[in-house]
């Protein structure tokens, strides 16, 4: 274990000073006010597109633009995707990100899973009435309304989708309404865990369905070899 130690410290070393005889020689034809500055090392990473990625470094993921630093996606979504990125980026294991997804999707099922990981947060930008398209969170803050409860400009709405006829935008409750044995489990597959992952995968060569049902391994293994 020393022996991998020392020569991963090596292997940086080694790789920071290449890096720096690059930006040296980069930084020197560049014109005045402009240049290049050294970010860190990662140790593995993926980019989605040019400003969609995520990196390793030290065991701490650093995401830009996935859904993991957004607010309007919930917990569920975001610790799924969370935990393929490590298995991911960490374990380099395929297998171990399906079986992240392949479980999480049964617990939704099945009923498993707490409010709180449910719950979805979007913040009102005016008053609700004021709002002419008929957004989930807008419906569920007039709801609150009905209530009695004071909402307005501001407000962050916290609202589960429930099961239920119609567009989810009407079957969106406020936190405070909601009963965890009543919510959507194929909004939660469908509209929130599903595409938060299938960005990562499809990045990989590897289609939402291929990852769920454990097909076409390879394709995955591959990004390893």
């Amino acid at each position: 274990m020393e022996i991998l130690y020392f020569w991963v410290c090596y292997l940086r070393e080694e790789i920071k000073e290449k890096v720096d005889n690059f930006l040296d020689s980069v930084n020197h034809e560049l014109p005045p006010g402009m240049e290049l500055e050294f970010e860190g090392f990662y140790e593995r990473g993926f980019f989605v597109t040019k400003k969609r990625y995520a990196l390793i470094q030290d065991d701490k993921i650093v995401v830009k633009g996935l859904e993991l630093v957004r607010r309007d996606w919930a917990p569920v979504a975001k610790k799924t995707q969370e935990k393929v990125m490590m298995a991911i980026l960490k374990d380099a294991s395929p297998e171990k990100a399906a079986s992240i997804i392949k479980d999480i999707i049964n617990r939704i099922k099945n009923g498993d899973i707490p409010l709180e990981d449910l719950v979805i947060h979007t913040q009102l930008t005016k008053n609700p009435d004021k709002y002419k398209q008929k957004a989930p969170h807008v419906l569920a803050a007039k709801k609150a309304i009905a209530k009695g409860r004071k909402v307005g400009r501001g407000s962050i709405i916290q609202y589960i989708v429930v099961k239920g006829k119609g567009p989810i935008s009407q079957r969106a409750e406020p936190l405070e309404d909601a009963d965890v044995a009543n919510y959507d489990p194929s909004y939660y597959i469908d509209n929130q865990v599903l595409p938060a992952v299938s960005r990562i995968i499809d990045s990989l060569g590897y289609s939402k369905d291929e990852i769920v049902h454990k097909q076409k391994q390879s394709n995955l293994d591959a990004f390893f070899n």
